[in-house]
């Protein structure tokens, strides 16, 4: 059993045959020399359980475990002292020591009780979740109803999430495995991670999300793991990484991918051993914290081309579970579309709102290359701009005509092929262009590509509305 430790012992030899010992059986440890050192790395350290010396300068090992047991009621306390006495064992006993230990103590006794404390206090911690089960309230649209849709593969998806909830809270040991969410942009990924966060035994503890895509590389390491003071340029003061503070929930990393090779070394190695280490630190620190990642691109493809570690792709597939694009979704785009209308209703102070068959059969048969992103985006323009109750076919910022291929980009067979490359860039864009009214930001989505970058490709090709075609 993984675990951390933290030893309050003025005595530095008895402390370091202690530290020595524990190590070695794969318990993280922590040394303070007073209570009141104590008393600050237990706020830094988060441990699983304390061995506090009851003889010690300053405050008394009986002080310090009332302060102890004031910050962290569930903590279990292991008091040990080299002059026992019964009402000293009283009077820790009833400050709500977890067991009394007296001097001197073999290491495997003194092993055999922190295991022991560390045991029953997850066994505790499970069973308040349990009992606080039916009392918990999901939040809106976090659990696995908020997955809407009736189409079998949604239902394959949902019957999916609730046996990975089930084995999540039948586990044992604490340390869930991780699960790779994967599919297409716009699939609703983060719905997933928090589904089962919020369906399962870890609802109580924090959800911390980051999408390793939205920071400087430079940053991510820092956000994720945390660093101690001094240990770059602008690290002014400690500072907890994200790991440690989702310590008894769940990390969602989205975006895994883009994470760098030295990165993901360090994430296998939070994987493998729960344990993570601050930057600048020399010491492991023991996390309990479900690990969720995410991704749009293929791994596996990443793994050949040297860009993803082959042990952490192995190690992330053991669980995964692969969300459907929304054109395989036959029949949810109408009941998805209804749904966000309603919803985009109310935000914009509209009465109700309703879709037209014609409308209804357009958005059916789009190819909706952002998934259900694209078609929430695309129902809140309409009902933001809605001058009547019915939004018709027309209504519908879409591409007026949905070809194979690209939607809403005009076949190019029936011109002279072109002659190079840029021709042929150069053509695409001003067929998306043509097809969709010169609105840059449909034809933008037709492509597939930002609007800036569409209105940098205009520019490259000074194409003008009503300009040459070629």
């Amino acid at each position: 059993m993984s675990y951390s430790v933290l030893i309050v012992e003025d005595e530095p030899v008895l402390a370091r045959n202690m530290h020595t010992y524990l190590e070695r059986h794969g318990i993280g440890c922590q040394l303070a020399a007073s209570g009141e050192e104590g008393l600050e790395l237990l706020e830094a350290e988060r441990p699983d359980v304390v061995l506090l010396d009851h003889n010690l300068p300053g405050k008394t090992g009986l002080a310090v475990l009332r302060l102890m047991r004031e910050r962290e009621p569930n903590l279990p306390v292991v008091m040990a002292t080299g002059h026992g006495s019964e009402q000293v064992a009283v009077d820790a006993m009833r400050a709500g020591a977890y067991d009394y230990l007296i001097k001197p103590v073999s290491l495997h006794q003194l092993k055999q009780v922190l295991d022991r404390a560390v045991q029953q206090q997850r066994q505790a911690q499970e069973l308040r979740h349990l009992r606080a089960g039916s009392a918990v309230t999901l939040p809106e649209g976090q659990g696995i109803a908020a997955l809407v849709g009736d189409s079998a593969p949604m239902q394959r998806l949902r019957g999916r999430l609730r046996q990975l909830v089930e084995a999540d809270a039948q586990m044992t040991d604490g340390f869930a495995p991780a699960v790779l969410i994967g599919g297409e942009t716009g699939t609703g990924k983060e719905l997933v991670a928090r589904a089962l966060h919020f369906e399962g035994p870890r609802r109580n503890g924090p959800f911390v999300e980051i999408n390793c895509a939205g920071l400087p590389s430079q940053l991510v390491e820092s956000e994720l793991f945390g660093h101690e003071r001094g240990a770059f340029t602008d690290a002014r003061e400690r500072r907890i990484g994200l790991v440690e503070a989702a310590h008894g929930g769940t990390l969602f990393l989205d975006e895994v991918g883009e994470l760098e090779l030295a990165t993901q070394a360090k994430l296998l190695k939070l994987l493998e051993d729960h344990q993570v280490r601050r930057l600048g630190s020399v010491r492991a620190r023991t996390v309990d914290v479900r690990v969720l990642v995410a991704t749009n691109r293929s791994l596996e493809t990443m793994v050949k081309e040297g860009r993803f570690r082959d042990d952490l792709y192995f190690r992330l597939g053991t669980l995964k579970v692969n969300l459907p694009p929304l054109r395989q979704r036959q029949g949810d785009v109408t009941q998805l579309a209804l749904l966000f209308l309603a919803r985009s209703a109310r935000r914009y102070g509209k009465g109700p709102l309703v879709f037209s068959a014609e409308a209804l059969q357009r958005m059916e048969a789009h190819n909706w290359p952002g998934n259900v992103r694209e078609l929430a985006n695309t129902v809140e323009q309409c009902a933001m701009l809605a001058g009547d109750p019915v939004i018709e076919a027309d209504d519908l910022p879409l591409p007026v005509a949905l070809e194979a291929g690209f939607a809403g980009v005009a076949p190019l067979n029936t011109d002279p092929l072109p002659t190079s490359l840029p021709d042929a860039e150069r053509r695409l864009l001003l067929s998306a262009l043509e097809r969709n009214r010169w609105n840059v930001t449909q034809a933008a989505r037709a492509l597939g590509i930002s609007r800036d970058t569409m209105r940098y490709r205009i520019d490259k090709f000074d194409l003008r509305e009503g300009g040459p075609a070629v």
